[in-house]
């Protein structure tokens, strides 16, 4: 697989708690340079960011992030703010709790909340596959499915591991009809990118594929 093809499917990431716009600003410039599929940050910086690329580059942001546990209304008050200052998608974090309850109704109703927010704009949902067992996951690839999301997503990268090859084969398993999958958090390789996409992701969500590919000139 060729390297602009590995790049087209990355989200290329900076979401670090101390991130400052030249940070921000330096991310913008090299998902351009490189062609990667959006840039994914922080929602404080979504409005200068779409500013900044104006239709040079997608811009995605992060809702009820890492954590999940705020509630639907903050969730969809985020993501309308987010909208409103120029994203063109959102990545929410489940509530876990709920899934560990086993209030699958509120997960899909929550998420549903959301899409509707979100005025057609692409929504990947994060159900951070590291504290869910595999029966979880594979409920939560039917509630995503019914919930109209456009994506399923392994992990935020914050917590106890990030995304594995297992994980993909089950969402690509699983998962419904036009329903595409993230794999985000600890991608290390170039090589692993190009597996985890022939396992049937359709997105990376990674803050050092572009690093590799510079390395590899």
């Amino acid at each position: 697989m060729k390297r602009t093809e590995i790049l087209g499917h990355v989200d290329h990431t900076q979401l670090a708690q101390t991130a400052v716009w030249e940070d921000i600003r330096c991310l913008c410039e090299e998902a351009i340079a490189y062609g990667t599929a959006s840039v994914c940050i922080p929602p404080s910086y979504v409005r200068q960011a779409r500013e900044y690329v104006g239709d040079r580059m997608a811009v995605c942001t992060v809702i009820g992030f890492p954590n999940g546990y705020s509630t639907t209304r903050v969730k969809v008050f985020e993501t309308e703010q987010a909208i409103a200052d120029g994203a063109d998608e959102i990545d929410m974090v489940i509530n876990l709790g709920w899934v560990k309850d086993g209030c699958y109704d509120l997960v899909e109703e929550e998420i549903r909340s959301v899409k509707t927010a979100c005025k057609g704009k692409l929504l990947k949902v994060i159900i951070e596959t590291c504290l869910l067992t595999r029966e979880e996951k594979i409920r939560m690839c039917q509630v995503v499915t019914n919930a109209g999301a456009e994506y399923i997503k392994t992990s935020t990268g914050f917590s106890t591991a990030g995304a594995t090859f297992e994980d993909v084969r089950l969402f690509a398993e699983y998962v419904g009809k036009g329903v595409k999958i993230k794999a985000a958090g600890g991608i290390s390789s170039l090589e692993d990118a190009e597996h985890f996409l022939k396992l049937g992701a359709d997105r990376l969500g990674s803050s050092r594929v572009i690093r590799l590919v510079k390395e590899e000139s």
